[in-house]
C-alpha cells in the first residue's frame, strides 16, 4: 500500500517521512529511499565544511530532494568571538565540570586531539552563514529547530524555491509561524529527542492540526519509530512524520560517530532511560539518562547556563566523554522511542519497514471500519 499525502507533492518525495540527522550519510540514504533526509547543520563550526558536505549531498542523493536544519534562536542574543563568550562562563561552572569528569573517571583528551571552542553553530551569526551556504545548493527544504527563521531568511528561501519548515511545541507557536510565511509546521511532542517542549505528541498533533492544518501541512514529531506510530500520526491529522531518533542505530550513522560507547548506550536504552535537561545546550533537550546527566541533578550542582554558553562550557567535556568509550556517560540526544531500537540496520531497511508497517496499520483500521459498517 502506497501512502501519499500533500507533503509528498510539496516536497517531491515518495513517502511522507522526513528524517532528521546530523549525518550526511543518513540524510542522503533517507532521500535515496524515497523519504526526505534533512541534514542538521549545528555541528559545522566552519561554513566551508558545511559547503563541502552539501556538495557531497548533491552528488549522493540520486537527484532526490533533501533538506537542511539550522538553529536560529527566536531572540538574538548578544554575541562575540568564542573567546569573548568563554570569558562569560563562571569559574564555579568550570570547576564543577572538571570535578565531575574526574569523579566519573573520564581521562583527558589525547595530546594530539584538537580541542574545539564548542559547537558555535548554536550562534545566530553562524546559523546565518549556514543559511547562506544552503541557499547556494539545490536543497528543497530549510528548517529551523527553534521556531520560524527570520523574515529575510524565509523570503530568501522562497526566492530560491525552497520550502520553509519550523518546529513548534504549542498550537500558538504554530499559528505565529504560519503568520511569518512558514510552509510546513513540525509539531514536536515532549517525547522527542533534542530540543523539545512540554506537551505530549498525542495531545499536541491534533491541537496544531486544528490550529493551522487548513493552511499548511503539519508533520508529527516525537515518539515515532515504527509504522504504527506513523499511521497514528496520520490518524491525528498530520500529513506525515518527522523522525530523528529512529536513525541513530543505522549503519550509516556509525560513519559520523566513532565513539565505541554510543552504540552500546543506545542499544541498552529503554524508553525510560532519557531525561529532559538544559545541560546539553542551555535549552531543554532530551538526552540519554546516565551518570553524566545525574551529576547535574545532585544537590549543589550549578544551574545550566543559557544558550550558547552552556554548550561552550561542556564542549571539551563532551569530547572527553565520547572518547572515553564509557557507554554510561555519553552525552547523547535521544527520544523516548530509542527503547524500540534493538539492532543496527541500514537506513533503506528501516524506511522500507516504516512504509510497510504504515500501510498494514492503515489497512487494519480500514477493515475495522468495514466490519462496523
Amino acid at each position: 500500500m502506497t501512502v501519499r499525502t500533500p507533503v509528498c507533492d510539496l516536497l517531491g518525495i515518495e513517502h511522507p517521512i522526513v528524517g532528521f540527522s546530523p549525518s550526511e550519510h543518513v540524510a542522503a540514504a533517507i532521500s535515496r529511499a524515497g523519504g526526505m533526509g534533512v541534514l542538521g547543520c549545528v555541528r559545522f563550526n566552519d561554513p566551508a565544511e558545511l559547503d563541502a558536505v552539501l556538495d557531497w549531498m548533491d552528488a549522493h542523493t540520486g537527484g532526490r530532494p533533501y533538506g537542511v536544519d539550522v538553529v536560529m534562536p527566536a531572540r538574538v542574543p548578544a554575541e562575540g568571538t568564542p573567546a569573548d563568550l568563554a570569558a562569560m562562563i563562571p569559574q564555579a561552572h568550570r570547576g564543577f565540570v572538571e570535578d565531575t569528569l574526574r569523579r566519573l573517571g573520564v581521562p583527558p583528551l589525547p595530546e594530539d586531539a584538537a580541542e574545539g571552542d564548542g559547537v558555535v553553530g548554536w550562534l545566530h551569526s553562524v546559523a546565518r552563514k549556514h543559511v547562506e551556504v544552503a541557499l547556494a545548493h539545490p536543497a528543497r527544504l530549510i528548517a529551523n529547530a527553534l521556531g520560524p527563521p527570520p523574515p529575510d531568511v524565509i523570503a530568501a528561501a522562497h526566492g530560491r524555491g525552497m520550502v520553509v519548515a519550523a518546529l513548534a511545541g504549542k498550537a500558538e507557536h504554530a499559528r505565529a509561524q504560519v503568520g511569518t510565511g512558514v510552509d510546513i509546521v513540525v509539531a514536536q511532542g515532549h517525547e522527542a529527542g533534542g530540543h523539545t517542549g512540554e506537551i505530549g505528541t498525542m495531545v499536541l498533533i491534533p491541537e496544531v492540526v486544528d490550529a493551522v492544518g487548513d493552511e499548511v501541512p503539519v508533520l508529527a514529531a516525537g515518539g515515532i519509530g515504527c509504522g504504527r506510530q506513523v499511521a497514528a500520526a496520520l490518524a491525528l491529522g498530520a500529513a506525515g512524520a518527522w523522525m530523528g531518533s529512529a536513525w541513530l542505530l543505522t549503519s550509516e550513522y556509525a560513519q559520523l560517530s566513532s565513539s565505541p560507547g554510543v552504540q552500546q548506550a543506545l542499544l541498552a536504552a529503554t524508553s525510560s532511560d532519557t531525561v529532559r535537561s538544559r545541560i546539553y545546550s542551555g535549552k531543554p533537550a532530551r538526552l540519554l539518562r546516565n551518570r553524566w546527566t545525574a551529576a547535574w541533578e545532585q544537590p549543589g550542582a550549578p544551574a545550566p547556563l543559557p544558550m550558547p554558553l552552556q554548550n561552550i562550557l561542556v564542549a571539551e567535556a563532551h569530547q572527553r566523554l565520547m572518547a572515553s568509550g564509557q557507554p554510561d556517560v555519553v552525552p547523547m540526544p535521544a527520544g523516548q522511542v530509542v527503547g524500540r531500537i534493538t539492532e543496527i540496520r541500514d537506513v533503506a531497511d528501516v524506511l522500507a519497514d516504516l512504509v510497510r508497517e504504515t500501510g498494514e496499520a492503515l489497512d487494519r483500521l480500514g477493515r475495522l471500519r468495514g466490519a462496523s459498517g
